[in-house]
């Protein structure tokens, strides 16, 4: 099913939300497979955060531009979401945030560890709005996605994507775990809300709401 890329609504005090499509390689269980990532920037012309540092540091930080990063918000610990973390933090002085149970994939392709950790519940303020960091396992056991409520926006990583879940049949991933997740901590928000996925495009909680019982006949 497709649906049509919604309109991104900035807040009252100007905070934005940005795109960043760039390209590399997603590798996991021996296999590698390219591919192309969604990295957001939401921020004001002042200060913002990266959420998932994919690929392209140097497409990434034209984005970001002179404004101040207050952090590098990784979805997951999958390469393809990290692998432009070292470069970004290096530039920026940023501190890198991941869940702790994503250490098991962060420390495949990273030598460093992240700087600080997500937790469920966890806040984070730019400009006029918060994130809420949802953790949301099961395409990994450290998924998380960040709620911003002023904006009705979900960054939802690789867990929700226009047309059903993320990825689970490679390792440290889990199908029932995945539509647990969505079920009782994305699919409650307002149906109105738009959900900026880790690859492709968006789609809306309301769009995806109705199709669980077929996700769950096809097993991914």
């Amino acid at each position: 099913m497709a649906h049509s890329h919604p309109i991104l609504p900035i807040s009252p005090g100007g905070v934005r939300i940005e795109r960043v499509v760039t390209s590399g390689v997603f590798e996991l269980d021996g296999g590698s497979w390219e591919v192309d990532n969604n990295v957001w920037v939401i921020g004001d012309d002042n200060e913002c955060f990266v959420i998932d540092a994919a690929h392209e540091p140097v497409t990434i930080l034209s984005v970001v531009g002179d404004r101040h990063v207050l952090g590098i918000l990784c979805t997951h610990g999958h390469n393809d979401h990290i692998n432009a973390v070292p470069e970004l933090v290096s530039h920026t002085g940023a501190a890198a945030y991941l869940h702790p149970a994503d250490r098991v994939l962060w420390d495949q392709t990273q030598e460093a560890a992240p700087d600080a950790e997500l937790a469920d519940g966890q806040t984070f303020a730019v400009g006029d709005v918060e994130l809420r960091v949802l953790h949301t396992p099961g395409h990994a056991p450290g998924a998380c996605c960040f709620h911003v409520p002023a904006l009705d926006v979900l960054f939802s990583g690789d867990t929700l994507f226009n047309g059903g879940p993320g990825a689970t049949g490679r390792s440290f991933s889990d199908f029932p775990t995945i539509i647990d997740s969505i079920r009782d901590d994305l699919l409650t928000l307002h149906d109105h809300t738009i959900v900026l996925t880790g690859h492709g495009d968006a789609t809306s909680i309301g769009a995806e709401k109705p199709h669980v019982q077929e996700w769950l006949d096809r097993g991914h």
